[in-house]
């Protein structure tokens, strides 16, 4: 029986990534794997190159692609940077006021580069901004930056996407306040403690954030010829001065990396060791994982994790340092999903960082979210799936999950992978792992069912023909008994394709609107981004 053209057509690919992770479960670890040098803290640290005048030589910098967007817009604004592995070269020589609208889309992809405001003002007494960009995880507001800032003498103005900032001193320095911060910052800590470092008096930040990354920063501007007393305590006191100078600054282990792999030897059930790493910085993960189960031992800047091969199930809510970072929340809970029991996941920091809830259902687990809070049952095994990586750490997290399942695991979002992890799948290969990064392949991510476009009316004998096609084109490949077995629920899923087909090209539609983030970046010339923009438009409800 011939099958009309008309009648159908090849599958539509709603989704397709062309680089993705592929994992295969139940391999053990074994082996002692590097941590590199703080993401979080190499930015900053970088962006508070801004403030010297002279060259600064940054050691133990991870070879990740948000450093690269940084570097990229430090160069663009006339600093010169030397890159030798984990060095860079930082000379500020001939740096200038950055080009204001050029740069908009090294700026919306990176959040971390709306802190250069704080170095910016303080070099030059004028800024205008992009609002910031980094993974989809919720608002993440910069009001404490802002009305911070407006204390040490700025006046801010909203105009099309950017914020345009003055210092009102007529000679354009800032001056130092008393500020009491709303809420632990982080950015808006960072942001100050930069901008601060040249202002003319004495700054007092109260409500500070407290973090390892935040004593990091000081102590580099320290060592810079800044005057920052109280760094990773509640209360920083600056003393602003007139210039600072270069400085040769290593940065610190990464604690998020360190975790991430702690975790991955806590789901695979095995005994690895990390080095150099700091257990002061992770403190509140260590304690979870022995509730959970799991020894530690310590000594000369390696720390060995010892898991048993049954775990328990451990409540955690996320919260600043030093409380749970909320960075390790998306890997805890893969771990949690192969726990014994029931815990509860709540996460206090970011309203909308539970994306990886549906991928990790996707793979067997047994998780339920409700206003922020999930409650995992933990399950006996998880199973190999082709699932999405939303954002950095839920990619992470994804990859933690595939690597105890059942079968192989393909992960879309290696992009977001790349941007805070060196080498992630290299390492974990060294220390046993069957994890690779396949690239500039096309991988269908989710298809509309074109046997929804054959009437119900149609005949078995249509059926039958319409599978036997889907089994050659490679769509559906299954035997005889597969087939009959689906057929006897082929009319509910034609219903279900054709509303799944409907909502789809109404969220297209939605997604590339004239207002939107695709169009925006799609005229700017920036099709990547455009591209990021609507993939992530797509899978937000």
């Amino acid at each position: 029986m011939k099958i009309q053209n008309k009648t159908l057509q090849p599958p539509r690919v709603d989704y397709f990534f062309k680089n993705y992770i592929e994992v295969k479960g139940g391999n053990p670890l074994e082996g002692h794997l590097k941590i590199s040098g703080a993401k979080n803290s190499a930015l900053v640290l970088m962006a508070a190159s801004i403030l010297s005048k002279g060259e600064i030589n940054l050691f133990n910098v991870p070879q990740i692609s948000d450093v690269a967007i940084m570097s990229k817009l430090l160069i663009a604004m006339g600093i010169n940077i030397k890159s030798n592995t984990n060095q860079l070269t930082i000379n500020t020589k001939e740096i200038i006021i950055p080009p204001q609208d050029l740069f908009f889309d090294l700026y919306h992809a990176l959040r971390v580069s709306f802190f250069c405001i704080g170095p910016i003002l303080a070099r030059f007494g004028t800024a205008k901004i992009p609002l910031p960009g980094g993974c989809s995880i919720g608002s993440r507001p910069i009001d404490e930056h802002i009305n911070s800032l407006k204390k040490l003498g700025v006046v801010f103005q909203y105009r099309n996407n950017y914020l345009i900032a003055k210092v009102i001193n007529p000679k354009k320095r800032l001056l130092g306040s008393s500020i009491n911060f709303k809420c632990k910052s982080v950015g808006a800590t960072e942001t100050l403690l930069m901008a601060a470092s040249l202002a003319k008096g004495k700054t007092i930040l109260n409500n500070a954030a407290e973090e390892p990354e935040i004593v990091d920063l000081a102590n580099m501007l320290n060592l810079m010829g800044a005057r920052i007393k109280g760094a990773g305590s509640e209360c920083i006191t600056i003393e602003g001065v007139e210039s600072l100078k270069g400085c040769d600054y290593t940065v610190i282990p990464d604690r998020i990396e360190a975790g991430t792999f702690l975790l991955a030897a806590a789901i695979t059930r095995s005994t690895i060791s990390l080095f150099p790493c700091e257990p002061n910085h992770l403190k509140a993960v260590i304690n979870k994982l022995e509730l959970c189960g799991c020894k530690f031992e310590y000594s000369d800047f390696c720390l060995k994790i010892i898991p048993n091969q049954i775990l328990n199930s451990v409540d955690m809510t996320t919260s600043p340092f030093p409380g749970f970072p909320t960075d390790l929340q998306a890997p805890f809970m893969a771990l949690m999903a192969t726990a014994n029991g029931i815990s509860k996941i709540k996460e206090t920091v970011f309203e909308n960082r539970m994306h990886h809830v549906k991928e990790l259902n996707r793979m067997g687990a047994n998780i339920t979210l409700k206003d922020n809070i999930a409650t995992v049952v933990g399950v006996e095994n998880l199973k190999g799936s082709v699932i999405l990586g939303s954002d950095l750490r839920a990619s992470a997290a994804l990859a933690l999950a595939g690597l105890s399942a059942g079968g192989k695991t393909l992960i879309g979002g290696v992009e977001h992978l790349e941007r805070g992890y060196e080498n992630f799948s290299t390492k974990l290969q060294e220390i046993g792992a069957a994890i690779v990064i396949k690239k500039k392949i096309k991988i269908m991510f989710k298809l509309n069912n074109y046997f929804a476009k054959i009437s119900l009316k149609n005949n078995s004998k249509k059926y039958t023909s319409a599978f036997a096609f889907s089994f050659f084109i490679g769509f559906f490949i299954a035997t005889i008994p597969y087939i009959y077995k689906f057929i006897e629920n082929f009319r509910n899923q034609i219903l279900i394709q054709e509303q799944r087909k409907i909502q789809i090209e109404n969220k297209e539609k939605i997604c590339k609107d004239k207002n939107s983030d695709y169009i925006k970046f799609l005229d700017l010339g920036f099709t990547e981004t455009a591209n990021r923009k609507f993939n992530t438009c797509m899978i937000d409800k």
